[in-house]
């Protein structure tokens, strides 16, 4: 096998669709010789946030010398980017050389009559033979969508379970209510364990706190009440925090912006308290792995003069967070919006929740399948802005809009991180000048 055959295997078998449950990664993974049993876990399920937790843990994780192994989606550049191990991205040969060995095992599944493993499934298996081979010291390992079907869940005990922020998202997969969607999150609760949750309300609480009673497990939540903000602008933030068990931090700083990823922060701290009892790490790798945490995509600055930021904001409860930002920063700003979006999300709740803060809005489009046409989301778009535009693709829209914006304007691009190759082609092709980068 070549690996342009490898990758047209991966891009073939997403004909299998989503197929909740753990049976057929449980025979995959037996067919491998079951990778993932020899690993040490720390799991993340959540609607919002779980990859910058993630990116802050591998970052203190490996300021602190161990060996990480970060399977995440979706990927925003190359399939490869799945698989990491200390944030560098699996070989070609060494993915293709698993592939190899994945497809053999879901030829055999096929072939004794069981249905083929889904792309998820196949995906996930890669990740714990990879990282396996590998021997690293600890997986970082990221739920797809759920959590209590997931194939991410075979998982048996992690050592510390994480709930990221959760809300209304995969609604027709994971249920209508709140509740529901909190409980299939924390389906990733195993018997006797550690769990820590981002600061979240009394819905939220209840499910996971009824959960973790009935597996023994020991809950902790983040303690937003022990924050204080110590400064914020566009090249980072600084806060203390009290830990839930009265632990002091009297100077945490993080690249990421927005107030969410200092709640991302605190949940990761906590995350860390409990991580002692297995790994070597003081004040001084927490804050400095915390102060070097790079995570593209997320409130990310690409750009000066016009200020230009991208940010992956594809639901209602990471609009409500993208505006609260847009209001503390740029009040009395001239502001461009170009926006694109999965046609399965609820992009008339982003439009709406957005509108306040934008003077001219120009739709795109990525070349996912998924993706919703420009031209219906201009129309969608057009009763919340005055000022609704369809230009072309998504780099011909970013240089118009650097074209008609001012050195003082502000220009966001949102609403899915399908097309951020995109943004990365229009920054190699000179179309958001070097002079204007952070």
């Amino acid at each position: 096998m070549k690996y342009i055959e490898a990758i047209n295997f991966l891009n073939d078998i997403k004909k299998y669709g989503s197929v909740p449950g753990l049976d057929s990664i449980k025979r995959l993974l037996e067919a491998l010789g079951n990778p993932q049993e020899k690993l040490r876990v720390i799991h993340i399920a959540g609607t919002n946030g779980k990859g910058s937790i993630l990116a802050m843990l591998e970052s203190v994780l490996s300021t602190s010398g161990y060996t990480t192994g970060r399977y995440h989606s979706p990927q925003l550049f190359d399939v490869r980017e799945a698989f990491q191990v200390n944030t560098q991205w699996i070989s070609e040969e060494d993915l293709l050389a698993q592939v190899e060995k994945v497809k053999e095992a879901a030829r055999n599944i096929e072939e004794a009559g069981f249905p083929h493993p889904t792309s998820f499934e196949v995906e996930t298996a890669i990740a714990f033979s990879y990282f396996c081979e590998k021997k690293v010291d600890v997986v970082l390992l990221e739920t797809g969508m759920g959590g209590r079907l997931d194939a991410t869940n075979i998982i048996k005990k992690p050592l510390v379970e994480i709930l990221a922020s959760i809300s209304m998202d995969h609604m027709q997969f994971l249920g209508d209510t709140l509740e529901a969607i909190a409980t299939e999150k924390a389906g990733i609760i195993k018997e006797g364990t550690d769990v820590v949750l981002y600061p979240s309300g009394d819905t939220v609480y209840k499910v996971v706190e009824k959960e973790a009673k009935e597996k023994n497990a020991r809950l902790t939540m983040a303690n937003a009440e022990g924050i204080h903000i110590l400064s914020s602008d566009l090249s980072g933030q600084s806060f203390s925090y009290r830990t839930a068990d009265g632990h002091y931090y009297s100077k945490i700083t993080i690249p990421l912006l927005g107030e969410h990823q200092i709640y991302n922060a605190i949940t990761v701290i906590e995350v860390l308290e409990h991580l002692k009892k297995y790994f070597c790490m003081g004040v001084f790798e927490i804050e400095e792995g915390l102060r070097r945490t790079y995570w593209p995509g997320r409130l990310e600055v690409i750009g000066h003069h016009p200020v230009m930021i991208r940010d992956g904001a594809h639901n209602e409860d990471a609009a409500l967070r993208l505006a609260d930002f847009m209001e503390k920063n740029f009040t009395n700003k001239r502001i461009f919006y170009i926006m694109g979006v999965l046609k399965d999300k609820e992009y008339d709740k982003i439009l709406r929740t957005m509108s306040p803060y934008c003077n001219d809005f120009y739709a795109v489009e990525s070349d996912s399948p998924r993706a919703l046409k420009k031209e219906l989301l201009a129309e969608a778009a057009a009763p919340y802005y005055e000022n609704v535009f369809v230009v072309g693709s998504v780099e011909e829209t970013i240089k118009t809009v650097m074209e008609k914006a001012s050195s003082d304007d502000v220009i966001l691009i949102f609403g899915s991180l399908s097309f951020m190759k995109d943004i990365e082609e229009a920054k190699k092709h000179g179309t958001i000048p070097k002079g204007s980068e952070a």
